[in-house]
């Protein structure tokens, strides 16, 4: 079970490709063959991410979309606000009267949503970067391993 919301998965995909070739464009179809999305699904995620200042676009043959920031300046809180896939635990369900270990269960969610909320506005595509990086090196047949 994954807490990100499919949008949150692609717009992130998306972004990571943008991110592997800083201040290049890349267009719709090419970024939506590498990450294995939907084209139409994919235009209207790069939009909202254009909305929110994540990512610049620019019309014709050479255009495409490319990253308004560094990967480091762009968190993936941002990335999730932007296209309306923030994390959100599942709320306990509750009996009509609410019992004193009910509130300690709905204190304990909250307080587990902020937390979510405070790593993931800290934890930056550069960080993600890094991580399929390192996936893909151990995957690989010499299985090598970055460190950093």
């Amino acid at each position: 079970m994954s807490l990100l919301r499919r949008s949150g998965q692609q717009a992130l995909q998306a972004l990571l490709e943008l991110a592997q070739q800083p201040g290049h464009w890349r267009s719709v179809s090419e970024i939506a063959s590498h990450q294995e999305l939907p084209a139409p699904m994919l235009e209207q995620l790069l939009l909202q991410l254009r909305r929110a200042g994540l990512v610049e676009a620019r019309r014709g043959r050479l255009g495409g979309y490319r990253l308004a920031r560094p990967a480091a300046q762009i968190s993936v809180a941002e990335v999730l606000s932007a296209v309306g896939a923030r994390l959100e635990l599942q709320q306990a369900e509750l009996d009509g009267e609410r019992r004193a270990e009910q509130q300690v269960l709905i204190t304990m969610e909250s307080r587990l949503q902020r937390a979510m909320e405070r790593e993931l506005s800290q934890f930056n595509l550069e960080e993600l970067l890094y991580d399929l990086q390192s996936t893909r090196e151990s995957l690989s047949q010499e299985g090598g391993l970055m460190l950093g």
